[in-house]
């Protein structure tokens, strides 16, 4: 949008506030007016951040834009946004950001039902009629202001939250005189390594904390700095990975400039995996950068980030890569091993469930967020085949609990044929012995990979909060979900929340799986060690389930332990008694998670910014009912009853 445009639409709507006042504020005429004053012109309308003078910035502003007038206008008035539906008003703007000298806040507001308004004469009552107005306004605020006040008191800040929040604002990593991120660790006692670069995945929970505290500055430059370092050339012996890969990491460097070594400049050095251990390519950042990315939106109101033309390149060029044809037969996403949280080889390359579930959750991000056009109709069209065919898959698939291994037990195998039980021709010998004391009669969990003739039976938390979270699991699956770590609290919990993974690879499967790693040895890090970054994962799973008291029970057992520890990266010992024996203190996302949860449990209607509810058309739009192929058979409806319920 140009700058006339800008203008155009800022001139067009101011004529209309007085109708759009009448509208919000229709009680009382006086109070129209003094409530509308306080409502669209703030204190201070025209404060603004300074902008970066490093040479390397972005050309278009990163400072954040605050909740304005136009946010709350919009929340009042336009209809209830359909996950579904991707053409409402404000995804038609293809603005590239602010415009200098026009008043954003009007620009944005949509105006609806006008003609239904009543002709502003009505305003015209009486003196009394409007100190009497007046007057109850001001009981009405002395009353909320005197309820806030008992709240807070309520609510006193322990010293381990004052310390975390300290240690946060410390961890912040700033470029050109901006925040972009938090280090990884701030450990003074241990090598740094690569615990002083800012990782996507370990910022979310920090964005996230900040978000719910109302700092939005870090995370929207964080955002857009990571879009910037999307296009960089990366290569490993010559070789060069696909279009759209996000970084794993990137740390602030100084270089001197060429004209004179006396003067540096800051830039931006990106690791996208060559030089992590195992050389191994991200998957999940460009994953859990657009869910940060809705997260955002949701949060501030500020949608006009997700509709820039560079984020909306950003987005396409991440599902381009993970929506390619490859040689698969599976709508889940083949991968290597350390490609995820779980960055050591651990006998999870295939299709491990945490990057089917962080995905999936992408994939419903990215439909929200998307402007319809057409040339992201297609691309639409693809998101839903992918999410109809891959929900199906885990759920179908993935999925066990007492009645399904007891199928497993019974199963056929060397079956040839399209109406096959055991699809993947897994043998019932496949079924560890400790699986069959483990599973409670209720409730059930997600495995964490399956291929042919494989079937890994280990519980990995992430991959099944999330599935939670995102609605990958059915009603039934997620509370089935909860149902066993509440059963099995001791694995799962114990004395530090949350088991990475259960039960840890021991004796000879370790030596064979991890290849004899001495960092995931037995109950340690990767393998069976329990990491209190995970809480926010578990909590918001909790909250939108409805059983927050499992949250609150382990954040007290956290709470009670992790200042003391300061703030370690993971425990270790079945039960998470120890410290990791190399294992960081003063971990990032550690303080980042247990704050973001906290916050969440005092403000549980936030969680909504992560969660998504149950799609069922999207269990109706199975792509194999599109080929008119005799040969082609769906699976889908002999097992749709499983699905649904």
């Amino acid at each position: 949008m140009n700058v006339t445009g800008s203008m155009g639409i800022a001139v067009t709507v101011r004529p209309c506030c007085r109708l759009l006042v009448a509208q919000l504020f229709s009680e009382c005429p006086c109070h129209q007016r003094r409530a509308a004053a306080a409502f669209f012109f703030p204190r201070c309308p025209h404060d603004r951040r300074r902008a970066s003078k490093c040479p390397r910035a972005p050309a278009l502003s990163l400072a954040p834009q605050r909740r304005s007038a136009a946010s709350w206008v919009r929340a009042a008035l336009a209809p209830a946004r359909d996950e579904a539906a991707v053409s409402d008003a404000r995804r038609l703007s293809t603005a590239a950001g602010p415009v200098p000298g026009v008043d954003r806040a009007f620009e944005r507001i949509f105006v609806q039902g006008l003609a239904a308004v009543e002709p502003l004469v009505i305003e015209r009552v009486a003196e009394k009629e409007r100190m009497l107005a007046v007057e109850e306004t001001g009981k009405v605020e002395e009353v909320e202001e005197e309820q806030r006040a008992e709240v807070a008191k309520a609510r006193e800040v322990s010293e381990s939250e004052k310390e975390a929040w300290r240690l946060l604002k410390n961890a912040v990593v700033e470029y050109c005189g901006s925040p972009v991120g938090t280090v990884a660790a701030t450990d003074p006692a241990a090598e740094a390594l690569n615990y002083d670069q800012v990782f996507i995945r370990d910022f979310v929970p920090s964005a996230l904390a900040f978000l719910l505290k109302g700092d939005t500055e870090v995370v929207r430059n964080f955002l857009l700095y990571t879009l910037q370092l999307q296009s960089w050339e990366k290569t490993v012996d010559c070789y060069s990975p696909g279009q759209g890969l996000m970084p794993a990491s990137f740390k602030v460097r100084s270089v001197p400039l060429d004209v004179s070594k006396d003067e540096v400049e800051e830039m931006l050095d990106p690791d996208f995996g060559e030089s992590a251990i195992g050389r191994v390519a991200p998957v999940d950042s460009g994953l859990w950068w657009i869910i940060l990315l809705r997260a955002y939106g949701k949060i501030t109101g500020d949608y006009t980030l997700q509709e820039r033309v560079d984020v909306q390149t950003g987005i396409k060029l991440i599902l381009n890569l993970c929506l390619s044809d490859g040689f698969d037969m599976f709508p889940t996403l083949l991968v290597t091993d350390g490609s995820c949280m779980i960055d050591r080889r651990m006998g999870i390359h295939g299709h491990p469930l945490e990057i089917q579930a962080l995905f999936y959750s992408a994939l419903r991000c990215s439909r929200e967020m998307i402007v319809v056009n057409d040339g992201s109709k297609s691309l639409l069209r693809a998101i839903n085949n992918r999410l109809s065919a891959l929900s199906f898959h885990v759920r179908e698939y993935y999925w066990v609990d007492m009645k399904k291994i007891n199928e497993i037990y019974r199963y056929k195998t060397e079956e040839y044929s399209q109406d096959a039980i055991n699809k993947f021709n897994i043998y019932p010998e496949q079924i560890p012995g400790w699986l069959v004391d483990w599973v409670p009669e209720k409730g059930g969990y997600f495995i964490g990979n399956l291929q042919p003739a494989h079937m890994d039976f280990r519980f990995f938390s992430l991959g099944n909060l999330w599935a939670i979270v995102s609605s990958l699991a059915t009603p039934r699956q997620a509370e089935g979900i909860l149902d066993l770590i509440e059963e099995k609290w001791d694995d799962l919990v114990g004395n530090m929340p949350l088991k990475i993974c259960y039960p840890a690879l021991e004796y000879d499967e370790w030596r064979i799986i991890t290849g004899s790693d001495p960092k995931n040895t037995p109950w340690s890090y990767h393998n069976g060690g329990s990491w209190p970054t995970l809480l926010w994962q578990f909590t918001s799973a909790c909250i939108k389930m409805g059983r927050p008291e499992l949250a609150r029970k382990a954040i007290t057992i956290a709470e009670n332990r992790l200042s003391n520890d300061k703030w370690p990266e993971y425990y270790d010992t079945p039960t998470g008694r120890f410290i990791g024996k190399q294992s960081r203190l003063y971990q990032t996302w550690t303080i980042a998670g247990f704050l973001a949860s906290k916050l969440l449990l005092e403000n549980p209607e936030m969680a909504s910014i992560l969660t998504f509810e149950e799609d069922l058309e999207l269990l109706e739009g199975c792509a194999c009912s599109l080929i008119k192929s005799p040969r082609t058979q769906c699976s889908r409806r002999a097992a749709k009853s499983h699905v649904l319920h």
